[in-house]
């Protein structure tokens, strides 16, 4: 079924506006519609409001993301309002306002777009309105620019009180089309869908027309001395090795996804004289500051510094910022305030380099990143035209722990086994390295596909969602100068690196007299060797970060039990298997765990048979090589075919976490091969 006209209208205009970034952050603000349908239980007319729901995008916005209450309703709490001291209850009252099932949760905002009287209401969070509304003197200012079109409303944390407000100043000042809140944002309201997006859009373009105008030209005052921005290429090199350390910092109290980025706004305003009293300010719209933390940790150093004399200096402010975050929540927490849920910081500012944003997973922690770099164009406006002065410290405490805020963390999924653990699997471009990757994003796990093959990595990479999920990396593991590219994408792109599995690998099947010395390199440069280059430079990352970690060896069967001419390869899958040994004994003190796993048979889906390798070993069998598969599984004492996945799913097992006290373990998956039992 269509959804009601005026339903229609609303997702419309929310997706043209969501899907600017000067207009909205990622899921911020709201939109709603109100409008006339038929009551399905009395066949006639009830006036309806359709908001967007809880948590919801703008940009992305769907009917099943739509909250749908009766007006009536929802007018009649005005009459049971206790006062703004309990306008928290005013939520749970919102579901006796639902029509039918309602759709999805309304949000806090529900009041603000059911008490004004207009039939559409955008409330929006763009920069340049809230540069305005976090100006010091943002109310002279907001009439400077608009006259009496657009009127100010002082700050006031979202909720109940705050629609009256906004109710209160429309019916005063019938000649507005909006207005600014204070220390928040916007909100525009219309008779039809058009005007009212196009009112919101003048507030935006016209409050963007004044900062350029009015403003002054450096906001941030003068490039500090030496603290301008590195060249691209060594400011990734630096990136690169500060960012394990820097996820260590940011994941204290809990393990944390990464993000990095050396955009020129971050640059600029770090290069800048004012940047360390305005970052100490923090954010101050609540949807900025709940993704980003009241304010970010800052390195007092210039990028030149020395990378030891940084990375120490990083943990003298990281100690510093847990300080100051704890005696932030014993200032303000109240006997029944939530409990403080970490004190690491969710944004790290390293100028000349740029900024490190974390989050529980990798689109959170690049939307944390966004946020902030809303909050540098919002310091900038504000700084241009004023100063930028950030609501007060104990209202920044009242939404970041707020009852509501709780709750709705409470009600989030459970994270899923893998989540926060970044993953990078060598040969992940088909066959086995790909059932594995898929399993462990599947898990929840962030994978860095890395294969010689930059096409087939590249489409795994996309199959498994993208950037948020996944991201391809081409490497040969024979060079050393490809695997240390291959890792520093990894922590660039995710923060850095928890789980390896070695699996590249090629399969040379020839009797000993027909094996050459070149064979034999070959085999042994790409698995012995590039499983080493691999497994010592996840060690690098993983010592830095200080959080442990996984290293998965995909040896075989043949690392135990002799086959005939088979040489090359069974010998450098001893050599892999006597690896995992002697690095779960040196990495262990790390709380890095260093596990194997001895496949055979794996036909279908695999790389190496499809490469040459099914034929040769059917010719030393004597069957047809598609029945090679069927031949090994009558071999086994199952008398079952092992496919790609079966081996992923060990090592989730390996990895997922119930083996937490495993380390130096190979695990058979052939389906039972008596001659290869591990004694």
């Amino acid at each position: 079924m269509a959804p009601h006209p005026e339903a229609a209208a609303l997702l419309a205009r929310s997706h043209r506006l969501g899907s600017d970034p000067r207009n909205t952050n990622y899921a911020g603000g709201n939109a709603s519609a109100k409008g006339t349908d038929t009551d399905p239980v009395t066949g006639g007319d009830i006036e309806l409001m359709w908001v967007k729901g809880s948590g919801g995008d703008l940009g992305t916005l769907t009917e099943a993301g739509l909250a749908v209450l009766r007006l009536d309703r929802m007018r009649a709490l005005v009459d049971v309002y206790p006062g703004v001291e309990r306008e928290d209850e005013m939520v749970a009252a919102f579901d006796y306002c639902l029509h039918g099932k309602g759709g999805a949760a309304p949000s806090i905002d529900t009041a603000m777009h059911g008490l004004v009287e207009a039939a559409h209401v955008d409330h929006l969070h763009p920069d340049s309105g809230i540069a305005l509304a976090c100006a010091a003197d943002g109310e002279k200012l907001t009439a400077e620019c608009f006259g009496d079109r657009v009127v100010w409303v002082p700050w006031r944390r979202p909720g109940f009180q705050l629609g009256l407000d906004i109710a209160a100043v429309k019916e005063a000042n019938p000649q507005a089309i909006g207005c600014i809140l204070g220390g928040h944002g916007i909100t525009a309201w219309g008779d039809t869908s058009e005007e009212c997006e196009r009112n919101s859009l003048h507030i935006i373009r016209t409050a963007e027309a004044f900062l350029a105008e009015r403003g002054k030209p450096e906001p941030f005052g003068p490039v500090i001395e030496g603290y301008a921005a590195l060249g691209a290429v060594e400011r990734r090199e630096r990136a690169a090795v500060l960012a394990p350390v820097i996820r260590s910092i940011a994941s204290q109290d809990r393990p944390q996804v990464g993000h990095f980025t050396d955009s020129e706004v971050v640059l600029d305003f770090l290069a800048s004289a004012e940047h360390p009293r305005l970052a100490a300010l923090g954010t101050s719209c609540p949807d900025h500051f709940l993704r980003t933390k009241v304010r970010p940790l800052v390195l007092d150093l210039p990028p030149t510094a020395p990378l030891d004399e940084a990375v120490a200096r990083l943990g003298e402010l990281h100690a510093e910022y847990r300080e100051e975050y704890a005696a932030y929540y014993e200032r303000h927490a109240l006997p029944d305030s939530p409990a403080m849920r970490g004190a690491d910081p969710a944004i790290v500012l390293i100028p000349g380099v740029g900024m490190f944003s974390f989050g529980k997973d990798k689109q959170t922690a690049r939307v944390a990143g966004e946020f902030y770099v809303n909050a540098i164009n919002v310091m900038r406006g504000a700084e241009a035209v004023s100063t930028y002065a950030p609501i007060e410290e104990s209202e920044k405490f009242r939404i970041e722990y707020w009852a509501l805020e709780e709750a709705k963390l409470q009600r989030m999924p459970k994270p899923k086994p893998l989540a926060t653990r970044v993953a990078l699997v060598t040969g992940a471009g088909s066959g086995i390295g790909k059932a594995i990757a898929q399993r462990l994003v599947a898990e929840g796990a962030c994978v860095v596909v890395a294969d010689l093959n930059a096409e087939n990595a590249q489409a795994v990479a996309a199959e498994l969602g993208g950037s948020d999920k996944a991201v391809a990396v081409t490497v040969d593991v024979t060079s050393e100068e490809q695997i240390a590219e291959a890792f520093k994408a990894a922590v660039l792109a995710f923060g850095g690196v928890d789980l390896v599995v070695n699996n590249a690998g090629i399969s040379i099947s020839k009797p000993l007299l027909e094996t050459s010395a070149k064979d034999w390199d070959l085999q042994h440069d790409i698995m012995a060797r590039g499983s080493f280059l691999v497994s010592r430079e996840a060690a690098r990352v993983m010592i830095a970060q200080q959080l442990g970690g996984d290293v998965v060896y995909i040896a075989s069967k043949n690392a135990v039990f002799a086959g005939p001419n088979n040489i090359a390869y069974s010998a450098t899958k001893a050599d892999q298997a006597h690896q995992v040994r002697l690095l779960a004994a040196e990495l262990g003190e790390h709380g890095i765990r260093v596990n194997g796993i001895n496949p055979d048979g794996v036909v279908r889906g695999s790389g190496i048979f499809a490469g040459g390798w099914g034929a040769k070993r059917a010719a030393v069998y004597g069957v047809e090589e598609e029945k090679l598969g069927e031949f090994y599984a009558q071999r086994t004492i199952l008398k079952r075919e092992v496919l790609p996945d079966h081996v992923a799913n060990a090592v989730f097992a390996l990895t997922g976490g119930d083996l937490t006290h495993t380390t130096g373990l190979h695990i058979p998956v052939d389906a039972g091969v008596a001659a290869a039992f591990l004694r």
